[in-house]
């Protein structure tokens, strides 16, 4: 007899996906009227998404658990059978699973013929067994479910049927689960310390900004503080790009829908743009993008290979619609500010600009001390209708981004689907100190907007050539980095991002005037200062210096006055020093000048599978 795979054995992946279908078994068990709907497996555990009457509650949980470890200390075995499609859809609508009928119905339009099901058996003397839990499932599964590693349940919330807000609102019920009970532990306790950085609790105790109502979802209100972050990295980008060779540029949040019809974003990007306002007999668009305006730009006059490579930079801002579903703090937003640039160049050149733009990603990255990221080269897929061009314009575009690629010696992975619709891109992938992946940014090489906007320039024979477009975006929007680098800093910035660079406290009013000199020191020389005089105690004043993560804060007391100095406390290390305030504005300055980390986002406690 073949031995049966241990636990250690087993894909992860797997045993969660077994655990969904625990989890639905148990549901069946508390309530044999529960329409179950899907259970996959996710990155850290499981979930179900059901309609039950009455709805669940977070109190159902430790029920639910307690079930489901009396089933998997049963090792009941998971065994596979397959029925025609029609007999599986009579089987599904017998046992009142609305849901399962919808999905089986779709299989049968596209063709399939039969489903796949997994039963839960156990042991009825000898060699007899009974099935006591049925669901249609693709698997995999692990072979018993005693094999289902360590799991808790952890939260019940509203899913919509298909992920669309026109369909029924489902509950999902959701899960951790790893191999043992010591990655799981370490999960939770990764789980409590993500809750302490994320961007969104964080962007409210520190004040970044905030949201409303009244003005709408997924539209940002950047608040004092949080507006000094954002304008400091434009700055640094504006200042960056200067010595790069880029121009600046600044186009209308409007245009006239002629403009996306040339582009093809009208009609195939339409679900993405707001919708259109009638004005003088004519259809406007808000903007979701700069592409077309920098491409009518460079056409603007006729223009010669001498200059090219052009590049045409602007923080534009941009609107796109977000179902309401998916808006997540600074993450997923309807409005953003894009650190966009078009570099208009040869195809001989196209691939040494591509390498300059890989560089000044690292650059950004290095100076952030973000080191946890990779790259994704996204190509087309013939058989999606989606990309536009032909494929010999398709072909020119890869080769040219793969040689880029591999001429780079970065590691990357492909992804054969997923690239703009006019052409391929290599999306840079960053993983917050929570755990979050987003794109940060992104460089695409477009052949295809080139001749639809009929851009030309004179080569150095007299011929006319088209251009190739890269579309770059090192720092993405300020919205999704500004939230990253909460996430990244856990709030503390370096002091030359931080909001408030430093805080003066006078310890009593005989020291007031003398913290007002300091104070007005620090802000000719260009320190973002503040100086909290209020009526609480000092220890008050420390604690909220704290709670701010205030990089310098420095006290005040006679003794201070009376040498001339400042007593300078560090945030990052909780050093104390007395020091002159020549030596502590110069010190700040240097600090600022070559934007020095002082706290890399600190890892979560480990990987937990």
């Amino acid at each position: 007899m073949a031995k049966a795979k241990q636990p250690a054995e087993i894909p992860v992946s797997t045993m969660r996906h077994s655990a969904a279908h625990v989890l639905a078994q148990a549901l069946r068990e508390k309530f044999p009227k529960v329409d179950l709907a899907i259970g996959p497996d996710t990155d850290h555990g499981f979930f179900y998404d059901v309609m039950v009457d009455p709805p669940l509650r977070s109190e159902d949980l430790p029920d639910l658990e307690k079930r489901m470890k009396r089933i998997v200390k049963a090792n009941q075995k998971f065994e596979r059978f397959y029925l025609p499609i029609d007999e599986a859809i009579e089987r599904l609508e017998k046992e009142g699973q609305g849901y399962k009928v919808e999905m089986a119905r779709d299989l049968k339009a596209q063709g399939e013929t039969e489903l796949s099901f997994y039963e839960n058996t156990v042991k009825q003397g000898g060699a007899e067994k009974s099935a006591v839990f049925v669901d249609m499932c693709n698997g995999p599964h692990v072979e018993h479910t005693g094999q289902l590693g360590a799991f808790k349940l952890v939260s019940v919330s509203g899913a919509y049927w298909k992920g669309r807000t026109d369909q029924p609102q489902l509950q999902r019920i959701a899960g951790y689960l790893f191999a043992t009970e010591e990655e799981l532990r370490t999960h939770e306790r990764n789980v409590e310390e993500a809750k302490k950085r994320d961007h969104r609790r964080l962007g409210v105790d520190l004040e970044l900004f905030t949201t409303s109502e009244k003005i709408g979802p997924g539209l940002i209100l950047w608040l004092p503080r949080g507006n000094v972050i954002k304008e400091e990295l434009e700055g640094w980008a504006k200042d960056t790009e200067e010595k790069h060779g880029y121009q600046r540029v600044t186009t209308p949040v409007i245009t006239k829908e002629d403009l996306f019809y040339t582009s093809e974003h009208l009609p195939h990007y339409k679900e993405s743009m707001f919708p259109p306002m009638r004005l003088d007999e004519e259809n406007y668009y808000i903007k979701p993008m700069n592409c077309p305006f920098h491409h009518t730009i460079f056409s603007m006059r006729p223009r010669s290979y001498r200059e090219l490579p052009l590049r045409i930079a602007e923080y534009g801002l941009c609107h796109r619609y977000e179902d309401s579903g998916s808006l997540m703090g600074l993450m997923r937003v309807r409005g953003m500010s894009m650190n966009d640039a078009h570099i208009y160049c040869s195809e001989d050149d196209a691939v040494e600009e591509f390498l300059e733009v890989l560089k000044l990603h690292e650059y950004y990255y290095r100076t952030l001390g973000i080191e946890k990221y990779h790259m994704v080269l996204a190509l087309r897929n013939p058989k999606n209708d989606k990309y536009h061009g032909d494929s010999e314009m398709w072909a020119r575009a890869e080769a040219l981004t793969r040689k880029a690629m591999e001429t780079s010696g970065i590691a990357y992975e492909v992804e054969n689907d997923g690239a703009a619709f006019y052409g391929p891109k290599v999306d840079f992938q960053i993983v917050s100190s929570i755990g979050r992946e987003f794109t940060a940014s992104t460089c695409q090489l477009d052949l295809f907007m080139p001749e639809k906007f009929d851009l030309k320039f004179v080569d150095k024979d007299g011929s006319m050539k088209r251009p190739a477009c890269l579309h770059r975006s090192p720092l993405g929007t300020h919205e999704r980095f500004v939230g990253f680098l909460i996430e990244h800093f856990g709030g503390a910035f370096p002091l030359w991002l931080a909001p408030e660079q430093v805080r003066i406290l006078p310890v009593s009013e005989n020291v007031h005037a003398y913290c007002q000199e300091l104070a007005s020191a620090c802000k000719k020389a260009g320190l973002r200062v503040t100086l909290d005089d209020s009526g609480e105690t000092l220890g008050k004043r420390i604690r909220n210096a704290e709670k701010m993560k205030i990089p310098r804060m420095v006290v005040i007391g006679d003794v201070e006055k009376q040498k001339n100095v400042l007593n300078s406390r560090d945030y990052f290390s909780g050093e104390k020093t007395e020091i002159s305030l020549d030596a502590f504005i110069a010190e700040a300055l240097d600090e600022i000048r070559t934007k020095k980390l002082r706290q890399i986002a600190k890892p979560l406690l480990v990987d937990a599978g």
